[in-house]
C-alpha cells in the first residue's frame, strides 16, 4: 500500500447521524499475503506468523505516531444528532473539509473515548505477541474498528465539494468530503471517532470527534441459554449488563429467579513474565457484569416467554424459548458447528474477522425460526476475541437472536484457552491471554469446576460427551478418567446414541494439518471401547466425513439406502464415524490433493451441521449457509 500524507493537511468535519435499528489461526494465512503488507509489518510479522493472523490493523498498537504538520484554520469536527446511543445503531460518519484527499486517511472508533491514542514509548518491549518486535513507540489503545475514507467511492475523486473561502466572488478554497457507516452495539463505555492520516503503518492523529455515550450502559443485553442437566426442566439464561446489582429473569406464568453476578478483570488475564498479553493490556475492555439465573419448574420440549433485567437497569425484550427434550425421550433436532467468530456488519476492519460467520448465523437463525431446532452445539473457537475483549460483545450480539431461544451448548477451543505457562495442553498464545476466563464467564456449562470444561448431557436418545482438547487428555489425567467413566456409564437402552465432541480433530485432510497424533493415540481407543457412534470436531475450517475409522483404517464403509443415502449400520458396530465441522465462520481451509482412504466427503464451504435423532436412527446433514441446500447427508442406524 502506498502511503500518502499530504503536506498541507485538510479540514475535517465529522457529522454523525444516528440511525437506530433494533485455528488453527495461522494455517489460513499464506506466506505470499505478507507481500501486501507495509515493510514495517513484514520485517517483524514472520516471527509470529504461527500465532496470529498478521495484518497492518492488528499490529496498529506497535505503530509509530507521527506529528501531523500544518493543520489549517478550517480544521473542525462536528457531531450532529443525539449523543445518547441506542443499544444497536448504524452511525453515519461524514468527513468534510478535506483539502487533499489521500488513500491513507482513515477513521477509528475508540472506546472509551478518553483512551490514549498517543504513543507509549516506555512500553516498546512489552508486546512481542502482536508480531512486531521493532523498536517503535506504541499506540497506547487499540481501536475497536476502523475504515479508510476511500471506502466512500466519492472521497478520492472529491465529488462532495464545498467552498470554504471566496475572493472577489470566486471560490479560492475548495474542500472535499467522504461518508462512512459504522455499526455500533452497546459496549457500555462511551466512544469517539478519531481521524488519522498516514494509514495503519505510519498513523498520525488529525482530530477527534465529540464523545458519544450509550443511553443506558446498564441495559441487560445479549441473553443466551444453556442446559444445566439432562431433565429438560431447568434452563440457564446468561446476559450482560453494566449494573453490578443482582437482576432477575421473569418467565412463564409469573415465575422469577434472581441472577448471580460475576465479572473478571485484567488481573484475571494470563500474561508472560516479561511480555504482556493483549488481554492484560492494550486489548483490554471492561466486560461489565455477567448475570446468570436458572429457570426451574419447566417441562421438556415446551415453549415459555421470558425477559431479564430490573426496574433500575432496564428490561430486555420478551423472548420465547423452548426447552430441549429430556434424556431418554424419543426425538431430538440439533445443530452443530465450530469456529464461528464474528465479522463486522459494516465496511470496517477489526482485530479478527471470520468472513463466513454472518451468513452462517443468518442461516442458523432462519432454521431456528422454523421451529425445528431443540439445541445448538458450538464446539470451540467461539468469538475469536483472543485478548481483545470488546469482541465478545459483538459476538454475543450476533448469536443472541437464536442463542436466546434454544439451548446453546459450547466446548472450549484453543482461541479461548491456550496460553504458555497457564496449564493448557498447548503452549501457543492463541487465547491472547484470556486463558478460558472470559469464555467460562460468558458461557457457564454444567462442568465439574472452573478450568475443567468438560461435561456430558443427554437430550432425547442422544448422550453427548463434551471434552476439552485444550486440557490434559493423557491416560493418567483427570479428564481422561472422566471421559472413560462417563462413556462407560451410558445406559444405551435409554440413550442409544453416543456422540463424542470437542475442538481439535483426530482426523483431517486439511492442507494445513490440525490433528494431533498423540491425542488420537490416547483417546481413540476409548471411542472404540464404548462404541461411540459419532465424533464431531472443529478447529480445521472445512467439512469432512470419514468412513467408520479406527487407527487410520476404514473398518467399515457406509452402504447406499434406497434413496442413495450413505448409511452406517451400527447394529454391526465396527468404529465411529468422524466429522469435522469447523466451517462456520473462519476463513476456509483447503484439502490435500491426495487425501487418505478414510476420507469420504470433503466440502470447503461455509455452513452448519444438522442432526435428527430417534431411537432407531441418526439422520445427519451438512447445510450450505449460502444456498441453504443440503450438500451431504448420511444415516447411522442400529
Amino acid at each position: 500500500m502506498e502511503l500518502h500524507i499530504p503536506t498541507q493537511l485538510a479540514i475535517f468535519s465529522i457529522s454523525i447521524i444516528l440511525l437506530t435499528r433494533s485455528s488453527s489461526s495461522f494455517s489460513s494465512l499464506p506466506w505470499s499475503s505478507l507481500s501486501n503488507l507495509h515493510p514495517l509489518v513484514v520485517d517483524s510479522a514472520l516471527e509470529h506468523l504461527n500465532y496470529t493472523a498478521i495484518s497492518e490493523f492488528r499490529l496498529l498498537n506497535r505503530r509509530q505516531i507521527l506529528q501531523c504538520h500544518d493543520p489549517n484554520r478550517y480544521l473542525q469536527i462536528n457531531v450532529s444528532g443525539d449523543t445518547a446511543l441506542e443499544d444497536e445503531e448504524y452511525l453515519t460518519v461524514k468527513v468534510t473539509g478535506v483539502l487533499v484527499p489521500a488513500d491513507s486517511d482513515w477513521v477509528a472508533m475508540i472506546s472509551p473515548s478518553n483512551a490514549d491514542v498517543s504513543d507509549c514509548p516506555s512500553n516498546k518491549a512489552r508486546y512481542a505477541e502482536t508480531g512486531d518486535l521493532s523498536n517503535l513507540p506504541l499506540l497506547c489503545h487499540y481501536p475497536v474498528k476502523a475504515q479508510y475514507l476511500s471506502k466512500d467511492p466519492d472521497y478520492l475523486s472529491c465529488k462532495k465539494k464545498e467552498c470554504k473561502k471566496y475572493k472577489d466572488g470566486q471560490c479560492v478554497v475548495t474542500t472535499c468530503g467522504g461518508t462512512l457507516t459504522f455499526h455500533v452495539v452497546n459496549i457500555r463505555t462511551d466512544i469517539e471517532f478519531v481521524l488519522f492520516a498516514g494509514g495503519f503503518a505510519t498513523p498520525c492523529v488529525l482530530k477527534k470527534s465529540n464523545s458519544l455515550t450509550f443511553a443506558n450502559p446498564n441495559q441487560p443485553l445479549y441473553g443466551h441459554l444453556s442446559s444445566i442437566d439432562s431433565t429438560g426442566t431447568s434452563m440457564r439464561i446468561t446476559w450482560v449488563s453494566g449494573d453490578k446489582e443482582p437482576q432477575e429473569v421473569q418467565y412463564g406464568d409469573g415465575k422469577s429467579r434472581t441472577s448471580e453476578v460475576s465479572t473478571f478483570s485484567q488481573d484475571d488475564m494470563c500474561t508472560g513474565k516479561v511480555l504482556h498479553s493483549p488481554a492484560k493490556d492494550f486489548g483490554w475492555h471492561d466486560p461489565g457484569y455477567i448475570h446468570s439465573a436458572v429457570m426451574t419448574g419447566l417441562q421438556p420440549s415446551t415453549s415459555y416467554p421470558y425477559k431479564y433485567g430490573s426496574d433500575s437497569a432496564g428490561w430486555s425484550q420478551q423472548v420465547q424459548f423452548r426447552t430441549p427434550p429430556a434424556g431418554g425421550s424419543n426425538e431430538l433436532k440439533f445443530l452443530a458447528f465450530g469456529d464461528m467468530g464474528k465479522a463486522p456488519l459494516d465496511d470496517s476492519v477489526e482485530h479478527y474477522i471470520q468472513p463466513g460467520s454472518i451468513s452462517v448465523a443468518k442461516a442458523v437463525l432462519d432454521y431456528v425460526d422454523s421451529g425445528n431446532v431443540d439445541a445448538i452445539f458450538h464446539i470451540g473457537d467461539i468469538s475469536y476475541a483472543t485478548g481483545f475483549l470488546v469482541e465478545w460483545d459483538f459476538f454475543l450480539n450476533l448469536i443472541s437472536p437464536f442463542a436466546s431461544r434454544v439451548s446453546y451448548m459450547t466446548a472450549i477451543g484453543n482461541h479461548e484457552r491456550d496460553y504458555g505457562g497457564s496449564g493448557s495442553m498447548y503452549s501457543t498464545p492463541d487465547s491472547g491471554g484470556e486463558c478460558g476466563v472470559a469464555y467460562e464467564t460468558y458461557f457457564p456449562m454444567p462442568t465439574p469446576a472452573k478450568d475443567k470444561p468438560w461435561y456430558s448431557i443427554e437430550q432425547a436418545s442422544v448422550h453427548f460427551t463434551v471434552i476439552s482438547t485444550e486440557h490434559d487428555w493423557s491416560k493418567n489425567s483427570e479428564q481422561y478418567q472422566w471421559m472413560k467413566g462417563d462413556m462407560a456409564s451410558v445406559d444405551r437402552s435409554k440413550t442409544p446414541w453416543l456422540v463424542f465432541t470437542g475442538h481439535r480433530p483426530m482426523y483431517t485432510s486439511g492442507s494445513g494439518g490440525g490433528a494431533d497424533h498423540k491425542f488420537l493415540d490416547a483417546v481413540e481407543p476409548l471411542l472404540l471401547d464404548n462404541k461411540v457412534d459419532l465424533v464431531l470436531f472443529g478447529h480445521v475450517h472445512n467439512y469432512e466425513r470419514t468412513c467408520s475409522v479406527y487407527q487410520n483404517e476404514c473398518k467399515a464403509m457406509p452402504k447406499k439406502d434406497q434413496s442413495g443415502v450413505d448409511t452406517y449400520d451400527h447394529s454391526n458396530y465396527s468404529a465411529p464415524v468422524q466429522v469435522v465441522i469447523g466451517m462456520a465462520g473462519f476463513s476456509l481451509d483447503n484439502f490435500l490433493d491426495e487425501p487418505s482412504d478414510w476420507s469420504l466427503i470433503r466440502i470447503s464451504k461455509f455452513g452448519y451441521f444438522r442432526g435428527h435423532a430417534t431411537p432407531e436412527e441418526l439422520q445427519l446433514e451438512y447445510v450450505n449457509a449460502g444456498t441453504r441446500k443440503v450438500e451431504d447427508i448420511f444415516r447411522i442406524t442400529r
